[in-house]
């Protein structure tokens, strides 16, 4: 009877272990709805055949998605570029690590009054996103443009309007509205030029490329990553997921979906 009943125990074990062997991993990832959670999207069966299940959590702000991941509700997020990432790291002491970058969104100005950057006036009144980590992103793309100068030897990645140095035009800063809302600000033709994220542009229906009057060049510096946990960056799932983005599969859907106001990169 006792190695009747052994037998049995061991028998249900095994079967437990088998199906447990069975069960996809789960990788739950949090991302703004366009372009990275429709990016993920395309992951989801590349993913699948390894054996990982994954859930997109989608956002529509840039907060609430680094705290969940801090506090365990998320796996991995996919919605900041790499300044902003670092910005929030020391304004929160995130212990979180870049597991690599996977596209950049070229920023555009937007503006339903004007049809060139030439074209706006003496004192028009420019708006800027309230995250200050876009900020230095924004100024540098006006100062690319001739419009303004920022002070020599600065990380122009953490430039302010305080370092503006030459301002030949005048240009009033309002940097007061948060960066979701700013395209709400340009339906409404309020100010005279808007700089919007391409994400948000995107998912409103903007199309960067034919709409705004002037877009970041595809060098910036500004990648778009994976983040997670430090210490989850080199996990079996958060490897797969990078390398399932970067597959040529998903880059070339990247180009195809959105012809160039999106840009894959191969590399961190």
């Amino acid at each position: 009877m006792k190695k009747l009943l052994s037998s049995v125990i061991l028998g249900a074990s095994v079967l437990a272990l088998a199906a447990c062997g069975g069960e996809d991993e789960k990788l739950v990832v949090g991302a703004s709805n366009t372009p990275h959670a429709v990016i993920l999207e395309k992951v989801k069966p590349i993913l699948e055949e390894q054996g990982i299940e994954l859930e997109i959590e989608s956002y529509t702000d840039y907060v609430l998605p680094n705290q969940d991941l801090d506090n365990g509700d998320l796996d991995a997020n996919y919605f900041q570029h790499i300044p902003y990432f670092e910005a929030q790291k020391a304004d929160f002491g995130y212990d979180f690590a870049n597991a690599g970058g996977i596209h950049i969104e070229p920023i555009g100005v937007y503006s339903k009054k004007y049809s060139s950057l030439e074209e706006l006036p003496e004192g028009a009144t420019i708006l800027l996103s309230n995250s200050v980590a876009d900020h230095g992103r924004m100024l540098s793309l006006l100062e690319a443009q001739g419009l303004i100068k920022l002070a020599e030897g600065i990380d122009k990645t953490k430039a302010e309007t305080k370092d503006i140095v030459e301002n030949p035009k005048n240009f009033v800063f309002d940097a007061d509205t948060a960066a979701e809302l700013l395209v709400q600000m340009y339906e409404n033709e309020e100010g005279d030029a808007v700089l919007i994220n391409s994400n948000f542009a995107i998912d409103n229906g903007i199309n960067p490329l034919e709409d705004s009057i002037a877009i970041e060049s595809s060098e910036s510096p500004y990648v778009n990553i994976i983040a997670v946990k430090s210490g989850d960056e080199d996990s079996k799932e958060i490897k797969a997921l990078v390398e399932a983005l970067r597959s040529k599969e998903v880059q070339d859907f990247i180009v195809e979906e959105w012809g160039g106001s999106v840009v894959p990169v191969s590399g961190e």
